[in-house]
């Protein structure tokens, strides 16, 4: 094929003259790819030129392309559906045209292609794949529509889903058979029954005429055929006028207005005709029916709705654009002139109102600022800070306000910082914005004054003038100091004093220091008396300031000598020791009854000769003096919290008033002051004079500050004043009000403006109209009127005038004193009106006759029943029809009238409702917004016991209930419609858990480690108290601390050493041994374990107890002539390698004995084979600070240096690293409703499980028109044909519910008047059907609606919107009506929840090599399409190849097997051979085959069994196999081709 391009640009020599267009042409293959132009024929070549007009530029100006939106995707033919995978090709088409700009008139598409090509008109598209019709299973079949001759019988399926892109569309919803189908010939009917029966058709009424409009007259039949086929009946008529029935109520009242409107009886009329049961006409008189007049009867003529013309529409509602920015509108209305009579067209509108729209509106929520941030709704039950709430701080709740207001949708938004207060719009109704409510509370922070870390108290100074420069007076202090441990995040205003003082006498700044001390130099010989240098220095050394030099004449006295007397002792003198350094202090300070003392000693080095220099006495070796003289009493300087910033009256005195009021809480507005009272105190008791305390530490009492700015109230606008009812007022309503109100948005801070009192204000509406009073009144009855006689004898009625007809009354609206009035008056104020028309009866002569109703009988009480009753007449009692009850009763009973009453309770009991707390909330805003936010949240702590628990009452309603049990009016049993009782609600328990336990002992005692305590459940929590934290299988919650312990913090310490004892001598022969003098001895040392940073004495366990110095070791006693050296010095630092010690001689020896060495080196310990890494500690708890209930805490763990040993050594041993801090966190009917602002967080209180509370009102009864079930479509007259399904319309009283329970009651229509469903019209009470005659082809009913069904790939669906389906099918009764019937019908409508379903072939199992195979949805639905064609499973298994041996058979397999008595013979390939008899068997013997499966029923097995050993295949598949061992060896082999199943010798029973 050929195919065509685009035409090209007219080219031409100028515009407006001629030139040539061209166009592409080339050769199409079938496929759609390009190929030579041979293989075209040249003859159907289209033209790729043509003749053309040059367009002008300006020309383009004046017609334009315009194409419609692109149409539906339709599947296109190019891809078969077999192939269709996920998606299929469409096409969608738009129309497209060229139109003159001017006027938008078409024309010709040349002119737009001059200019440029046009649009595409298609193009290609994605479609699902083709999805046919699915449609049910059968039913069952059908009764044959006769017991005799030829019928049918039929069966009928539904659509389940109709055809979608392309499927196959759905298949005959209906299946027909003959009746006795097995049967060759049907059965004949008996002589005695007719071959056909008859029955009488009516057609549909026509509309109601008056006399000349339509033709009347008696029907004729005409069995001719129509244009379809069918046999038609024409009717003529002889045209007979009559008389108009009119009955004109045109009463008028004073004011000229009609007070009725007029009735109209017409009549109409409808075809009849008699049909047999196959479907064809015949005469009426075939057709049994009395002489009633079916084909005519009286009618009310229709009238339509009069209104009067519009008004003039009213002024604008506002003359300018108010402040409240709502749009004006207009009003005009008409009046009813006559309401729609006997189903004419109802009434239009009354009233138009005409919305003026120069502003666009909007609605949008508002909030006001945070409120100040509050820990209290936070706190525990039990917790003892609810007394000081001051002090919380850590994690709380901040609330605000929401209000609606109305933007003006032309208003630019703003962006700026205070863009919310720059235009503060007016609230109006909350019910008017339709978002979602705003955030009304969140999580806000307080911040902690962080716990001060700080150092220990150090050691007391000595006694010093509080001003060593200008030393005054005798008096000085002693101070001891700690320190802060310096954080970024800790103020230091909430840190304790960190100086403490003690006085003191004789306070002394500067003294003398000796720096050092030579050797004692004798003055002659080797012993005896010498002097020793001792070096001083130029300056003295201050005790304030350690080690900082300060000029000589700060000093006072004279300095200490530079030479000092000495005596070395001479051999077998005795020798002593150097004095040992003064013990601490026993006492810091000195009280009357205490005072403390220190003490030195010295220890005999070697006992003195025979003529030696003796030893001084003991006491003489050890000294003691008093020391810590001063008081005991402490003194420290104390500062109170520093007071808010104020201005400087001093500085900015001219400035301080210039500051004007800010949005934001954290600006600045200059600089000021804040002020705190120092004061001195005495430790553990009050206030002392600041001259107790040293100046010189006393803390600043005055600092500068930020200056906070002045925050204003800021409230909105008042909103509008409520509207005031428009409506007319009752006469015993209370006088309407109107109201408004005001938000604060923001509340004052920093001395700002305050709020003002008033935000709420109400006033009384003026007084609507009362409401006028109407009512309608009846008149009485006129005559009945039935169809005129021309009319009736025209149709070939009977000429008796009797029958059915209509009679009417007028009906007048009148007003309170009965003058009459606008019928419109009574429509609106009277309700419904009264039924002008009824049916009526005229009797004809050979009808039944009756006496008129007795009265009722007496009532004998509430519940009993009166009747009242009537009697047959005359001719009427001999007739057999007028004596049938059920269609002529004789009697009637009703319910008698009672006024007895009872209540009875109902619903079970409300909720116990507490005591509402009292707010002004009394306007729906308030109620709203107000009552939600603030409210809810105010009662979020200090509220909370009184809401939610406590005494309070709940309520159950009464019924008031007549003696039939109908709801009546609360007021007839005197009851408010409820009854109350005293409840009490249990109050919520939080967890409790007990005090906290001791510190445990630090985990290390070197380094850094935890220290843990404890708290134990007490009680759990109950009835929505805070839960319990997590807590472990022991009940117990726990805290861990970090704690630290310096490794060099603690060492042992030898105190004293004892003399050196001598070891006593062995000898056993002396009876007094000599004293020894000298020689080996031992010695013992007193230890203790000293804190060495605060010299004292601790216990012995925070010691290293492997580092424990011995208390016991040996020393040498030097003899008289032997040389005494002193104590060894202490090691000294290493220094490389080595390290070394010495000590000095204090006796020279005598003779040839030489001293030891006086110096002593040690190699120090090998440090490269010790190595040191950090280990950090367990984390602690998070903490809080101890004003904080949750929020933001910190973890800690410590940093120590372990040695390779195991050895926690000093941290200086590794690498300096900070120590590392992790953040954690520690988180914490009448009907009311409340909402959630913040839901609980983790160990959080629970939200109350009642977010709504029910309260029930009283109840009263309901009533309502209820609409009945639709009737079976009657057919009044005749048999079948044009009929009335028939619903009626009641009033029932129910109890809020037309379901119930209870179920509704029916009662008397008065009851239902004013209900808006009282104006249902007639037509909704008739609906038209059809009743089928025998014989006729008809259609069902609409099926059910099938299950919304999606559209789904692989189980999931990608729309919202699902489809279902529903069809009617077409239903034959005799034969000769088939090709006559209507076409079945199916539609779709969309659903919403639909699901995803699939469908699946299923088969049954083999039978005579047939099975059953059949499509089933995935709901289990067997159904007919929907399942892939393709893949539709065999239903035939046949055997390939045939079996066409004698004997064979297909066997279920699919293999062909021998018959029973036979075996079979395979061939090398594995296919029968042949079939061969058993031989020794007879037919009552069992027979053994070889095939696998189940045997045909026709082969069944033999009940006699063989006894022998027989082959089993073993595997799957391979059951009830069994093999005689005759074949043993030649059936394996064969096995052996055919399956590799290995085979086993079973022995058959």
């Amino acid at each position: 094929t050929t195919s065509l391009g685009v035409w090209g640009v007219c080219v031409a020599n100028d515009c407006g003259s001629s030139g040539l267009q061209s166009r592409s042409v080339w050769c199409v293959h079938s496929e759609g790819w390009s190929t030579h132009q041979s293989n075209c024929f040249p003859s159907d070549r289209p033209p790729h030129q043509r003749v053309c007009v040059k367009m002008c530029e300006w020309q383009k100006d004046l017609f334009e392309w315009r194409f419609s939106p692109w149409g539906p995707c339709t599947p296109s033919p190019l891809l078969p559906a077999s192939r269709c995978v996920t998606a299929q090709r469409g096409v969608q088409s738009r129309d497209v045209v060229c139109v003159q700009r001017t006027n938008g008139t078409t024309v010709s598409q040349h002119v737009c292609e001059a200019f440029s090509a046009g649009p595409e008109g298609e193009q290609a598209c994605l479609l699902p794949c083709p999805i046919d019709c699915v449609v049910s299973a059968f039913t069952h079949w059908s009764t044959c529509s006769r017991t005799c001759g030829s019928a049918l019988q039929q069966r009928t399926r539904h659509v389940l889903a109709a055809p979608l892109y392309g499927g196959a569309d759905c298949p005959s919803l209906t299946q027909t058979r003959p009746c006795n189908h097995e049967k060759a010939h049907p059965a004949l009917c008996p002589s005695d029954q007719q071959e056909y029966s008859y029955s009488l058709w009516v057609g549909p009424w026509s509309p109601c005429r008056l006399k000349g409009t339509a033709p009347v007259g008696k029907t004729t039949v005409d069995f001719g055929f129509g244009l379809d086929g069918k046999k038609t009946v024409k009717a003529s008529y002889t045209i007979k006028r009559h008389a108009e029935i009119n009955y004109h109520q045109n009463h008028y009242d004073e004011r000229g207005h009609k007070v009725s409107w007029k009735i109209t009886i017409g009549y109409q009329t409808r075809q009849l005709r008699c049909t047999r049961s196959d479907g064809k006409n015949a005469m009426l008189s075939l057709c049994d029916h009395d002489n009633s007049p079916v084909n005519f009867r009286s009618c009310v003529m229709p009238r339509d709705c009069k209104v009067s013309d519009w008004s003039q529409w009213s002024p604008c509602s506002k003359t300018c654009r108010t402040s409240d920015q709502s749009p004006g509108f207009r009003i005009r209305s008409r009046s009813l002139e006559r309401a729609a009579i006997g189903g004419g067209e109802p009434c239009p509108a009354l009233e138009e109102k005409c919305i003026l729209i120069g502003w666009k509106y909007r609605y949008e929520w508002r909030v006001t600022n945070w409120k100040p941030c509050q820990v209290t709704p936070l706190l525990s039950q039990q917790d003892h800070r609810h007394n000081n709430t001051s002090i919380l701080c850590g994690r709380g709740i901040r609330t605000r306000e929401a209000y609606c207001v109305r933007i003006h949708d032309n208003t630019v938004p703003s962006h700026s910082k205070n863009s919310v207060f720059s235009h503060i719009n007016r609230p109006v109704g909350r019910n008017l914005c339709t978002g979602s409510l705003p955030l009304l509370a969140e999580s806000c922070f307080i911040p902690c004054q962080k716990h001060c870390p700080l150092t220990p108290w150090s050691p007391w100074g000595p006694c010093l003038h509080d001003n060593c420069l200008e030393p005054q007076g005798r008096r000085g202090f002693r101070v001891r100091t700690r320190s802060v441990i310096k954080e970024s995040s800790v103020e230091s205003d909430s840190c304790p004093h960190v100086s403490e003082a003690m006085t003191c006498d004789d306070p002394v700044c500067f003294q003398w220091r000796v720096t050092s001390q030579g050797p004692c130099v004798l003055q002659n010989g080797s012993c005896g008396p010498g002097f020793q240098e001792q070096t001083l220095e130029n300056v003295c050394f201050p005790l304030c300031i350690i080690g900082d030099p300060v000029p000589n004449d700060q000093c006072s006295g004279d300095p200490p000598p530079v030479r000092q007397p000495c005596e070395m002792p001479c051999p077998g003198d005795c020798v002593l020791g150097h004095w040992s350094p003064w013990t601490s202090c026993s006492q810091s300070c000195s009280t009357k009854h205490r005072e403390g003392q220190q003490s030195r000693s010295r220890l005999v080095l070697a006992l003195p000769g025979k003529y030696g220099k003796p030893c001084p006495s003991a006491p003489e070796l050890e000294q003691r003096r008093p020391c810590g003289t001063h008081s005991c009493t402490v003194y420290y300087w104390d500062t109170s919290p520093w007071d808010p910033c104020m201005p400087n009256t001093i500085t900015d005195e001219n400035e301080g008033n210039s500051t004007t009021p800010q949005m934001e809480n954290d600006a600045t507005c200059g600089t000021g002051v804040q002020m705190r009272q120092v004061t001195c105190r005495r430790a553990g008791n009050g206030h002392v004079l600041p001259k107790r305390c040293p100046e010189s530490s006393r803390p600043d009492s005055i600092r500068s500050c930020p200056l906070p700015c002045k925050i204003d109230c800021i409230v909105t606008p008042f909103s509008e004043w409520s509207a005031c009812p428009t409506s007319c007022l009752s006469v015993n309503a209370t006088a309407p009000t109107q109201s408004r109100h005001r938000i604060i948005i923001q509340r004052p801070a920093n001395e700002g403006q305050e709020c003002p009192d008033t935000l709420y204000e109400e006033r009384e509406c003026d007084p609507p109209p009362l409401c006028p009073t109407y009512r309608w009144q009846t008149h009485r009855w006129h005559q009945c009127i039935l169809v005129p006689d021309s009319v009736r004898q025209a149709v070939g009625g009977p000429a008796e005038a009797c029958g059915i007809g209509l009679e009417t009354r007028e009906v007048t609206c009148v007003g309170a004193d009965d003058s009459p009035a606008d019928m419109t008056d009574c429509v609106r104020w009277a309700g419904l009106m009264p039924v002008p028309v009824r049916e009526c009866r005229v009797p004809c002569r050979d009808e039944c006759s009756f006496t008129s109703w007795s009265r009722f009988s007496q009532c004998q009480g509430c519940g009993s029943w009166r009747t009242r009753s009537r009697s047959l007449i005359g001719r009427s009692k001999k007739r057999w029809r007028c004596q049938q009850e059920e269609s002529f009763p004789l009697l009637e009973k009703e319910a008698c009238p009672c006024s007895e009453f009872h209540t009875q309770p109902q619903g079970p009991w409300s909720p116990c409702l507490l005591s509402p707390a009292k707010n002004i909330a009394g306007h729906p805003f308030i109620q709203g917004v107000f009552h939600q936010s603030q409210k809810a949240v105010q009662g979020w702590r200090a509220q909370r016991k009184n809401s939610e628990c406590g005494h309070g009452k709940r309520f159950r309603a009464l019924a008031c209930l007549d003696h039939m049990g109908r709801l009546v009016e609360p007021a007839l049993c005197s009851s408010p419609g409820f009854e109350d009782e005293s409840c009490h609600v249990p109050c919520s328990t939080d967890c409790k858990l007990s005090e906290w336990s001791n510190w445990s002992a630090c985990s290390a005692s070197c380094g850094g480690g935890v220290k843990v305590r404890s708290q134990w459940l007490r009680e759990k929590p109950f009835n929505g108290g805070r839960p319990c934290p997590k807590l472990n299988y022991k009940n117990q919650v726990s805290e861990v601390l970090p704690c630290y312990s310096d490794c060099s913090q603690y060492v042992w310490e030898v105190e004293s050493w004892s003399m050196c004892v001598l070891n006593p001598p062995n000898n056993l022969t002396s009876a007094e041994p000599p004293q020894p003098v000298c020689g080996e001895g031992f010695r013992t040392g007193k230890i203790r374990c000293l804190n060495f940073r605060f010299d004292e004495v601790v216990d012995d366990s925070l010691c290293d107890q492997d580092e424990k110095p011995i208390t016991v070791e040996t020393c040498l006693l030097p003899c008289p002539a032997h040389c005494v050296t002193s104590e060894w010095s202490q090691w000294t630092k290493c220094t490389g390698d080595l390290r070394w010690r010495s000590r000095s001689v204090l006796r020279w020896p005598e003779g040839d004995h030489t001293c030891p060495d006086l110096n002593q080196t040690q190699a120090c310990i090998n440090t490269t084979c010790l190595k040191y890494s950090y280990v950090y500690s367990d984390w602690s708890s998070c903490q809080l600070s101890e004003n904080a209930v949750c929020g933001r805490g910190i973890k800690t763990r410590l940093l120590n240096c372990v040695r390779s040993d195991g050895k926690m050594v000093e941290l200086s041993m590794c690498k300096e690293v900070t120590v590392l801090f992790s953040l954690g966190f520690f988180l914490s009917q009448m009907t009311r409703s409340r909402v959630v602002l913040q839901s609980a967080g983790e160990g959080g209180r629970p939200c109350p499980s009642q977010l709504s509370q029910t309260r029930p009102c009283p109840i009263r009864p309901c009533y309502s028109w209820i609409l009945g079930d639709w009737r079976a479509c009657r057919v009044e007259g005749a048999n079948c044909g044009e009929g009335t399904s028939r619903r009626e319309i009641s009033c029932v009283v129910h109890w809020g519910s037309l379901s119930g329970p209870p179920q509704p009651i029916p009662v008397e229509d008065k009851m239902c008047v004013g209900n808006s469903q009282s104006k249902v019209s007639k037509m909704e009470l008739l609906q038209p059907c059809i009743i089928p005659c025998p014989g006729e082809c008809h259609l069902t009913k609409w099926s059910p609606w099938s299950s919304c069904q999606l559209l789904c790939l692989d189980g999931r669906s990608f729309e919202t919107w699902g489809r279902q389906a529903r069809s009617r099918a077409v239903v034959t009764q005799v034969p000769e009506n088939q090709d006559t019937c209507p076409s079945q019908m199916y539609e779709t409508r969309p659903c919403r929840g639909g699901t995803c379903l699939s469908y699946e072939w299923m088969t049954g199992e083999w039978r005579h090599n047939r099975r059953l195979v059949w499509c089933q949805r995935s709901d289990g639905v067997n159904v007919t399409g929907g399942c892939i064609a393709q893949n539709q499973p065999s239903a035939i298994r046949q055997c390939h190849p045939p079996c066409t041996k004698p004997f064979s058979f297909c066997t279920q397999n699919g293999v062909c097997g021998c018959e029973k008595g036979f075996t079979e013979v395979m061939t090398s390939h594995g296919f029968l051979d042949y079939c061969t008899r058993i031989p020794g068997l007879d037919h009552k013997k069992a027979d053994v085959k070889t095939t696998a499966g189940r045997l045909r029923p026709e082969h069944a097995w033999n009940k006699n069994h063989i006894k022998d050993w027989a082959l089993q295949p073993l595997g799957p598949g391979t059951t009830n196999t069994h093999i005689t061992v005759s074949s043993m060896l030649c059936l394996n082999f064969h096995y052996g081709v055919r399956n590799a199943t290995p085979l086993s010798l079973a022995k058959t029973k």
